[in-house]
């Protein structure tokens, strides 16, 4: 989430946490490419999970009522279980505009323009034949974790004009394209960790490969290495923060459970994969869409600050 200024002394400790862990899961990124991604995701996953949904409980979800995150919660859970691509991606989208529309927009005026914007989006997804099975694979998994983990970084940078949160922005960046053009070796992978990685996301090479046009894309160390990096940064990202928006200060004992849960889910993975990878994709999935109205509210807090800014320097411009 987008940092808060809280004093140099804690931005500047923080900032060197976020430069090594970044660096460290680069490096493990191109050491272990087939591996890092399932390890990340079973044993850091659900941790990130429980504890950004306590946060956001915290704060009812940047919702109008907490009824709303409710009737997250059940579609959530319920469309985990939808194989239809097309209609599990019609849900995921849908969530997303009601939660853009409830809580990105402040006034009658933006409702009504973000509702004509989505329902144009709406029409192309639904006239380009695979488009909401994209939306379906591409918006909870890389989208959540490299898109919207870059939103927040550029939101706190721009919150708190700080030159070394703007650098780690260059840093995610040139780490992405590092990943792309110099791609890890698939030398070094277990092939039972590369197995169970191809059956966890199997499908996400497929569907950026519609979306880029390159139908042979798979699920090669190159995109390997990216997932990776993308999801362990992701959570790294999340739990260095705990001073910043202190998504720690809860109950010992709600702190005792998440840490009991986040616990079995992962134990489960490995004890019955079938089971296991339901669990967690319920639970990934009900924290994408709980984090809807926090994507929102960061984008228009982001274009806000992007318009003054804007409008400062033109007005520098006339003087």
């Amino acid at each position: 989430m987008g940092k808060t200024a809280t004093g140099p002394a804690l931005l500047g400790r923080t900032d060197v946490a976020h430069v090594v862990l970044m660096l460290a899961a680069l490096a493990l990124s191109y050491l272990l490419p087939f591996e890092l991604v399932l390890l990340s995701y079973v044993f850091l996953g659900p941790a990130h999970y429980l504890t950004e949904i306590s946060w956001l409980h915290d704060r009812k979800y940047f919702l109008p009522h907490r009824g709303i995150a409710l009737a997250l919660i059940i579609v959530s859970l319920a469309v985990s279980f939808v194989e239809n691509a097309f209609w599990f991606g019609v849900v995921v989208w849908i969530a997303l505009v009601a939660c853009a529309i409830l809580a990105g927009a402040r006034t009658a005026l933006q409702a009504m323009i973000l509702a004509m914007l989505a329902i144009a989006a709406t029409f192309y997804l639904y006239s380009h034949g695979p488009g909401f099975a994209i939306v379906g694979v591409l918006l909870p998994t890389l989208v959540h974790v490299s898109l919207f983990t870059l939103v927040f970084m550029v939101l706190g940078a721009a919150r708190s004009r700080s030159p070394a949160q703007f650098a780690l922005v260059a840093l995610y960046l040139a780490a992405l394209l590092l990943i792309v053009t110099v791609p890890p070796s698939a030398a070094t992978a277990i092939s039972a960790l590369a197995s169970l990685a191809q059956e966890s996301f199997g499908n996400v090479p497929q569907a950026l490969g519609r979306a880029l046009g390159m139908p042979d894309l798979k699920l090669d160390a190159r995109l390997t290495g990216l997932l990776s990096f993308v999801y362990t940064y992701h959570y790294l990202n999340w739990f260095i923060k705990a001073e910043v928006i202190h998504w720690a200060d809860v109950p010992k004992a709600r702190l005792a459970l998440i840490g009991a849960l986040s616990g079995g889910a992962t134990a489960f993975y490995f004890y019955d994969y079938v089971l296991g990878f339901a669990l967690l994709l319920s639970l990934s999935l009900t924290h994408v869409l709980l984090e809807f109205p926090l994507n929102s509210v960061s984008l228009r807090q982001l274009g806000a600050i992007t318009g003054e800014t804007l409008t400062q320097r033109a007005k520098r411009r006339q003087a």
